[in-house]
């Protein structure tokens, strides 16, 4: 296999590492646009928003770690720095003052955009063999689409 090296290990080739990086970066955006968003709720669903805003900015963390560290063990290099991020993010920064529902409304969009590319990478780590890879992304959206749902419900949609 052309993707392995001596000691049987996958090596990431272009189209994995930028399916890697992209979502590093959009986890490392979201992450920001959450802590934002969880300082900046008001209204009368404060208190439940404030605390499912904290719950998922603490598992974007726990994503871009995974991620970072899945680059490294099969020899990609992590983005790791803001600019990075955005050059590389399909997520935009929150901007403005959002209103609760407005917040819940991005949010959503955003973890469909994050499903689809979790889609793309699956592909991808399927093409390189590497199932690891492609076990990582599918875990991950599964829980996208879960919490996309959630606040989706929560919106009365």
């Amino acid at each position: 296999m052309s993707n392995m090296t001596a000691n049987n290990q996958i090596r990431t080739t272009g189209e994995l590492n930028s399916a890697l990086n992209t979502q590093l970066a959009n986890w490392s955006v979201l992450g920001v646009k959450l802590h934002n968003y969880h300082w900046f709720v008001k209204g009368p669903q404060f208190f439940t928003l404030h605390a499912k805003f904290e719950e998922l900015y603490n598992t974007a963390a726990e994503y871009v770690d995974e991620l970072a560290e899945r680059l490294l063990a099969i020899g990609g290099k992590p983005a790791a720095t803001m600019s990075e991020y955005l050059k590389l993010s399909v997520i935009q920064e929150a901007s403005g003052e959002p209103s609760a529902d407005q917040m819940v409304e991005a949010l959503a969009a955003d973890l469909g955009t994050i499903a689809e590319g979790l889609k793309a990478g699956i592909e991808a780590a399927g093409e390189q063999g590497d199932d690891v890879t492609a076990d990582l992304f599918t875990g991950m959206k599964a829980d996208v689409e879960k919490q996309a749902w959630m606040l989706s419900a929560f919106l009365g949609k």
